[in-house]
C-alpha cells in the first residue's frame, strides 16, 4: 500500500479487479484465541468482558487493509464452530472430551465477534453438525472446481491437508506473516499435504483426544509414511518393521489408528451454508463498523475511522493489536509514588444488633463488593475460633462485627454482641452472592474462618496475591503493614499494641471491642484501598492473566487442602527419632576420633579450626569474621578431596537436621483432633511463582537419600485409602526444549528418548553410568545458569574443563544459548522475566549492580525465572482444575493433600486408584492454556501405596 492508501477509509477499500476470483477463509477460532490469549481481560463500556473482541476486530482489521492489493481476495468469509458436537462424536465419543471449556469470560464475548465480523460487512459462516475445518473443506472444494484461488488464513495443521499449490490452494499464517505451502508442508511433516491426515492418524492429537498409536511421535510418523505411503500400507506391513515395539504397538492399536485416519479426515462434500458468489467482497461500509466501535467505547479505533486510517498500517499514531503490546510490555518503573491518605478510625463503627447488620450488609449487596477481615483467638486457622469480622464498603467506611470477645480475665464480663450463629447466618447470603466481590488480604485463612462455618466465600480478589502478581523480587513484602506503608505511606495499629507480647500476651477475643473495632476495621478499609490501587495496574502492567487464570482461582484450593492436612504415624516418628538419636551418637565418635579430639561439632568457628588449624588442612576460606567457611559447599570439597572428618559432619548434619526439623517436630504439629498435620502453602515465598509450605515445612524433605526416604514413610494414608503421587517427569528440562526450542530436545522428549542418556551421547560421544549421571548433573546445571565454575565443582573437575564442557553444550545445543542470552537482554532492558503465562519476576536493581557477584546471582537467576515459573504456573492449574475434574468423574470423594514443587499427593479410595490416577494424568497433562501448545509432552508419573514413600 501507498502512504496514501494508509489514509483512506476503509469504505474505499474495495477488491482490485482480478482475473481469476480469489477466496480467503478465516479460520475464525484461531484468531479468537489468538486475541485471547494475547491481550488482558478488558471491559468495555457495559463492563463485559472485550479483550478478545477488541484483539480479534484489530486483526480482521489488518486482514482487510489488504483488499487493494492486486493479490488480495475479491471473495472472504470468517469460519466458526456452531457446535461442539459433530459425526466425530459418534464415531468416537472420547473425541475432545478432555479439552477443556473456554474460559469463563471468553464466552460473552464470543456473541460480540460474530457482530463485529458483520460489522465489516464479512460473511460470517457456521453450520451445526460441522466443523469449521469441515466448512472450510467444503468451500475449498467447491472453489476448486469452479478454478478459483483459494488462501486459507490459519496454521491449524489439519487444514494443512487441503493445500495445493497446482490447483491455487494454499495458507496464511498471519501470525507469522508467511504463506505456507507445499514445500512448507514438506518441512514440517516430512510428507506432502495428501499425506498429512496419513502421518495425523498415527501420531493422534491429545488436544483433540485423537488416540493415535502410543509410543509414535512426529518423526516416526513421518518415517513410516515416506517409507510405506499411506497408513494402510504401514498397518499392512508391520512384518517388514524391525523395531519390536514399534511392531507390536502398530499390531495392538490398528483399529485406534484407523479410527484417527476418520477423526482426523476433512468432511468436503457436505452442501454450502452460502453460496460462494454471496462471499464476494464490496468495500467495507464505515457506517456498521462505526456504530459497532462506538457501542464497544473502542475509541482508539473509532478514531482511526473517523480519521481515515487503517486499524494497523504504517500510521505511527498507534492503536494497533502490536501497538497495545508494545505498550503494554514498556518497563513499569515500580510501584506508584505512595499515595497520601487519611485514616480516621473514629468513623469506624461497632456493630452489636441485628439492624445494624443488616444495613452493612445491604450497602455491601447494593455496592457490589465488599473488603472483609477475621479476627481469631490465634493464628492456626485450623484450629482457631472467630472473635469477629470486619467489613469496609469504602475508605473510613468500615465496621467490626464481635461474635466471640470475653472479658479480659475470669471476673471480667463478657461484653455486648450478637450470637455467632445469628451473625453467619445474616452473612451467609452476601459472602455466597456472586454478584458480590469480595476483597480481603491474604484471604486463604479467611476462607477457611468462614468455610468451616458452612460457608462459601465467592467470587474473591486477594490484594496480597494481586502485589505478587505485580511486583514479585522486589525489595518488599506483601503483607498488609508492609503494603500500607509503601503504597498509602500509613502505619498499621501493631498487634503488639492491643495484645502485648510474651508470657503476658493476650489472645484478640480478650481485646476491648473500642479497641478491637479501631484495629479490624482498619485491615478492611487498608485491604479495600488496596484493591482500588492494584486492581487497575493489573491490565495496565499486563499481568491480569495470570492473576485471575492462574493464582486467583488456587486461594480455594490452598485452604481446602490446608484443611485436609495428611495423616502421620506418630509411633513410626518416635521409633525414627529414636534411630537417629543413637546413629548421631556413633557419628559423633567417629568424628571425634578423625578430628583428634572432641569439640563441639555444631560450633562453625570450632569446627573451621579443627579442620584447618589441628588438622593442618589446606584451601580454608575465611569470611568477613575472620573465621573459616564451613558451609556445605566447603565441607563438599573436603569430602570430594578425601577428609573423612567433613564427610562424617555432613552425615552428622543431614541427621541433626532431620531429628530435629521432622521426626521430632512432626510429632508435635499432629493436630489432636484430626491426627494429621496441616501444612501451610504460601503463595507469595519464592519470587519465581513457586508455592512455599511451613508450619511444618512439607517440601524440603530430601528425597534422594535413604534417610530422606524413611521421613516419607511417616505420612500414611486412612485406613481404607491409598495415598497417590504424581509427579511431573522432567518438566524444567522439557519447557526449557521448548522455550528455547532446541530441536534435539524436543525429539527426544516426544519419542521418550532418555533425555540424560542423550546428553551424555552429544557430549562424550558414549553413554555409560558415569556420564549419564554427568550429563544428568550438567543438564540441570546449566538450566539453573550455573558457572564454569560451579559446574567444574559439581563435577570435581578444574575450572578451564568446566568452561569446555559449557562450550561443548552450546555447541550441541545452540538453541540454550540463544535463550540464555535473549533472555538477560530482556531481562536488563525491562528489569523483569516472564514466563509462558506472563508472570512477571523482578530483579531490579541487582541485574543492574555493579558487584559482579551480586550481579551474576541476579543473572542466574533471571536465566532460570522463566523456566521455573512457568512449571509453577502449570501445576497451579492443574490444581485449580483438579477437584472438579474429579467430581465430574465420579471421584469427588478423592482429596488432593499436598504439593511439592512438581508433585501432587491424594488420598484415594481403595479401589479406585486407576480411575482417580487417569484423570490426574489428564489434566496435569492438559494444565498448559487453550492456544498455548507446547512442543514436548507433559509426562506425568503416577504411583500409589499405604504410605508417601511406597507411592513413588
Amino acid at each position: 500500500m501507498s502512504d496514501t492508501d494508509t489514509q483512506e477509509a476503509p469504505a474505499s477499500n474495495a477488491p482490485a479487479a482480478t482475473a481469476t476470483p480469489h477466496l480467503y477463509l478465516v479460520d475464525g477460532s484461531s484468531y479468537i484465541f489468538r486475541a485471547y490469549h494475547r491481550l488482558p481481560p478488558l471491559t468495555n463500556r457495559h463492563g463485559t468482558p472485550a479483550g478478545a473482541v477488541y484483539g480479534y476486530t484489530t486483526m480482521l482489521w489488518k486482514l482487510a487493509d489488504g483488499l487493494t492489493r492486486a493479490d488480495g481476495p475479491t471473495h472472504m468469509a470468517v469460519i466458526l464452530d456452531a457446535s461442539e458436537s459433530t459425526h466425530r462424536n459418534e464415531m468416537y465419543d472420547k473425541y475432545k472430551a478432555h479439552r477443556p471449556p473456554p474460559p469463563e469470560d471468553l464466552v460473552p464475548q464470543f456473541p460480540l465477534i460474530r457482530i463485529a465480523t458483520r460489522a465489516f460487512s464479512i460473511p460470517c459462516i457456521e453450520e451445526n453438525g460441522l466443523e469449521a475445518d469441515d466448512i472450510i473443506g467444503c468451500y475449498v472444494t467447491e472453489a476448486k472446481k469452479k478454478g478459483w484461488k483459494v488462501t486459507i488464513v490459519s496454521s491449524d495443521k489439519d487444514l494443512m491437508q487441503l493445500i495445493d499449490e497446482d490447483a491455487g490452494i494454499d495458507m496464511l499464517d498471519t501470525m507469522n506473516d508467511r504463506r505456507i505451502g507445499r514445500a512448507e508442508v514438506l518441512e514440517k511433516f516430512g510428507v506432502p499435504p495428501e499425506k498429512v491426515g496419513d502421518v495425523l492418524a498415527l501420531m493422534g492429537d491429545s488436544v483433540d483426544n485423537v488416540p493415535g498409536v502410543p509410543g509414535i511421535g512426529p518423526k516416526t510418523a513421518s518415517q513410516l509414511i515416506q517409507q510405506f505411503g499411506d497408513l494402510e500400507t504401514v498397518l499392512a506391513s508391520t512384518d517388514a518393521i524391525t523395531k519390536p515395539k514399534l511392531k507390536q504397538s502398530l499390531i495392538d492399536h490398528a483399529d485406534a489408528a484407523r479410527l484417527s485416519r476418520e477423526l482426523v479426515r476433512l468432511v468436503c462434500d457436505a452442501n454450502l451454508p452460502e453460496p460462494l458468489e454471496d462471499l464476494a467482497l464490496k468495500g467495507i461500509p464505515p457506517e456498521p463498523l462505526r456504530e459497532f466501535l462506538a457501542d464497544q467505547g473502542f475509541k482508539t479505533l473509532l478514531n482511526r475511522l473517523e480519521n481515515g486510517g487503517p486499524a494497523q498500517g504504517r500510521s505511527s499514531s498507534g492503536g494497533g493489536i502490536n501497538d497495545v503490546m508494545r505498550s503494554l510490555d514498556k518497563k513499569p518503573a515500580g510501584p506508584p509514588p505512595a499515595e497520601q491518605i487519611e485514616i480516621d478510625r473514629t468513623k469506624y463503627e461497632t456493630v452489636i444488633d441485628e439492624a445494624t447488620l443488616e444495613r452493612w450488609i445491604a450497602e455491601a449487596a447494593a455496592q457490589g463488593h465488599v473488603a472483609l477481615d477475621t479476627e481469631t483467638d490465634c493464628i492456626d486457622c485450623i484450629v482457631a475460633k472467630l472473635a469477629g469480622i470486619s467489613l469496609a464498603i469504602a475508605p473510613n467506611r468500615a465496621c467490626y462485627i464481635p461474635v466471640g470477645h470475653s472479658g479480659a480475665d475470669l471476673l471480667s464480663d463478657a461484653p455486648d454482641q450478637m450470637p455467632l450463629e445469628l451473625v453467619l447466618r445474616k452473612l451467609k447470603p452476601l459472602l455466597e452472592d456472586p454478584a458480590v466481590l469480595k476483597v480481603g488480604h491474604n484471604l486463604k485463612y479467611d476462607w477457611v474462618m468462614f468455610d468451616k462455618a458452612g460457608i462459601n466465600v465467592a467470587p474473591i480478589d486477594d490484594t496480597m496475591v494481586m502485589s505478587f502478581a505485580l511486583d514479585a523480587g522486589r525489595s518488599f513484602g506483601h503483607g498488609l503493614e508492609e503494603l500500607a506503608k509503601l503504597h498509602f505511606d500509613h502505619e498499621c495499629i501493631p498487634f503488639k499494641q492491643l495484645c502485648g507480647t510474651g508470657a503476658k500476651q493476650i489472645t484478640f477475643d480478650k481485646v476491648p471491642l473500642g479497641p478491637a473495632t479501631e484495629y479490624a476495621g482498619e485491615d478492611a478499609d487498608i485491604a479495600l484501598r488496596l484493591w482500588l490501587r492494584l486492581k487497575p495496574r493489573l491490565a495496565q502492567e499486563n499481568v491480569a492473566r495470570v492473576y485471575e487464570r492462574v493464582d486467583r482461582p488456587l486461594v480455594p484450593v490452598l485452604a481446602r487442602m490446608e484443611q485436609r492436612g495428611i495423616k502421620v504415624d506418630r509411633e513410626y516418628l518416635a521409633r525414627l527419632s529414636k534411630e537417629f538419636a543413637e546413629e548421631t551418637a556413633r557419628l559423633e565418635e567417629r568424628i571425634y576420633e578423625a578430628a583428634c579430639g572432641p569439640f563441639t561439632i555444631g560450633s562453625p568457628q570450632q569446627l573451621g579450626e579443627v579442620l584447618y588449624g589441628r588438622l593442618g588442612l589446606k584451601g580454608g576460606r575465611k569470611g568477613k569474621s575472620g573465621q573459616y567457611s564451613t558451609d556445605v559447599n566447603e565441607l563438599e570439597r573436603l569430602a570430594a578431596e578425601g577428609v573423612t572428618c567433613a564427610s562424617l559432619v555432613l552425615e552428622w548434619r543431614q541427621l541433626t537436621k532431620l531429628k530435629s526439623t521432622y521426626t521430632d517436630a512432626l510429632q508435635a504439629q499432629i493436630n489432636p483432633a484430626t491426627g494429621r498435620v496441616h501444612t501451610s502453602y504460601s503463595m507469595t515465598g519464592a519470587q519465581t511463582g513457586r508455592l512455599s509450605s511451613n508450619d511444618p515445612n512439607l517440601q524440603n524433605i530430601p528425597i534422594r537419600t535413604e534417610l530422606g526416604r524413611k521421613i516419607r514413610d511417616a505420612f500414611v494414608a486412612e485406613p481404607g485409602y491409598k495415598l497417590l503421587s504424581a509427579d511431573y517427569s522432567q518438566i524444567e528440562l522439557r519447557l526449557a526444549a521448548h522455550m528455547a526450542d532446541v530441536p534435539q530436545l524436543k525429539e527426544a522428549f516426544r519419542e521418550g528418548v532418555d533425555i540424560h542418556s542423550m546428553t551424555a551421547e552429544e557430549l562424550f560421544g558414549r553413554v555409560d553410568r558415569d556420564t549419564r549421571n554427568q550429563a544428568k548433573t550438567i543438564n540441570f546445571a546449566i538450566l539453573y545458569g550455573s558457572s564454569a565454575w560451579g559446574i567444574a565443582g559439581r563435577l570435581g573437575l578444574p575450572k578451564d574443563e568446566g568452561k569446555a564442557i559449557i562450550d561443548r553444550y552450546y555447541e550441541r545445543f545452540p538453541g540454550i544459548r540463544a535463550f540464555t542470552h535473549s533472555t538477560l537482554a530482556f531481562v536488563r532492558e525491562h528489569g523483569f522475566t516472564r514466563t509462558l503465562f506472563g508472570r512477571k519476576t523482578h530483579f531490579e536493581p541487582n541485574i543492574r549492580s555493579p558487584n559482579p557477584s551480586i550481579r551474576g546471582g541476579a543473572e542466574r537467576a533471571a536465566i532460570n525465572a522463566p523456566i521455573q515459573g512457568t512449571s509453577a504456573d502449570l501445576i497451579k492449574r492443574a490444581m485449580a482444575r483438579m477437584d472438579d475434574a474429579l467430581a465430574e468423574a465420579g471421584l469427588s470423594d478423592v482429596r488432593m493433600l499436598l504439593q511439592v514443587h512438581d508433585e501432587l499427593v491424594f488420598e484415594v479410595p481403595d479401589g479406585k486408584e486407576e480411575a482417580a490416577a487417569a484423570v490426574i494424568k489428564q489434566v496435569m497433562a492438559n494444565a498448559a492454556e487453550p492456544g498455548m501448545k507446547l512442543d514436548v509432552p507433559l509426562d506425568v508419573e503416577v504411583g500409589w501405596g499405604e504410605h508417601w514413600g511406597a507411592a513413588h
